[in-house]
C-alpha cells in the first residue's frame, strides 16, 4: 500500500471555450441586427390644411352607443343583428346611393358591435367607410 503524500496540481482554467462563445454571441447579434436604412433622398413633403374639403354628399352616421346599440342617422334600430343594420344602411343609402359611411362608436362599446357594424357595410356595398374619433389630448 502506498501511503505517500501525492501532490495536488492547481487547476488549469482554459480560455479558449470561453473565447470561442462570446465569438459566436458576437457573429449572432451581428446577422440578426436589422439596420435602419435611411433613404439617400432628402424630400420636402407638400403641405395641407388639418380641416376637411367640403363634402358634396352627407355621409351617412351609424352609432354605437355604450350599451351596444345601433342608431342610423340618429334613429335607432330595433336590433343589433347584422341583417338589420344591413338593412337599415341600404335604406339610409336609398337617396345618396353614393354616400359615404361614417361609425361614430362609444370607446365602451363591445368590439363585437363594431365587427357588426363593418360587416353590414360589406354586405350594403358600402366601400367608403370611416371611424369617427377624437383627438388625443395633450399632456
Amino acid at each position: 500500500m502506498n501511503l505517500r503524500h501525492r501532490r495536488r496540481e492547481d487547476p488549469e482554467i482554459t480560455l479558449t471555450p470561453l473565447i470561442d462563445v462570446v465569438f459566436l454571441m458576437l457573429i449572432f447579434f451581428m446577422v440578426s441586427t436589422t439596420f435602419m436604412r435611411q433613404a439617400d433622398l432628402e424630400l420636402t413633403l407638400p403641405e395641407a390644411s388639418r380641416e376637411p374639403g367640403e363634402q358634396i354628399v352627407e355621409p351617412i352616421e351609424l352609432a354605437i352607443n355604450a350599451e351596444g346599440e345601433f342608431f342610423i342617422n340618429g334613429r335607432a334600430l330595433v336590433n343589433n343583428q347584422v341583417d338589420t343594420v344591413r338593412r337599415g344602411l341600404l335604406q339610409a343609402r336609398e337617396d345618396t346611393p353614393d354616400a359615404p359611411l361614417v361609425i361614430r362608436a362609444d370607446a365602451r362599446t363591445p368590439h363585437q358591435n363594431l365587427v357588426i357594424a363593418m360587416d353590414a357595410a360589406s354586405q350594403a356595398n358600402i366601400s367608403r367607410l370611416s371611424i369617427a374619433t377624437v383627438p388625443q389630448e395633450q399632456q
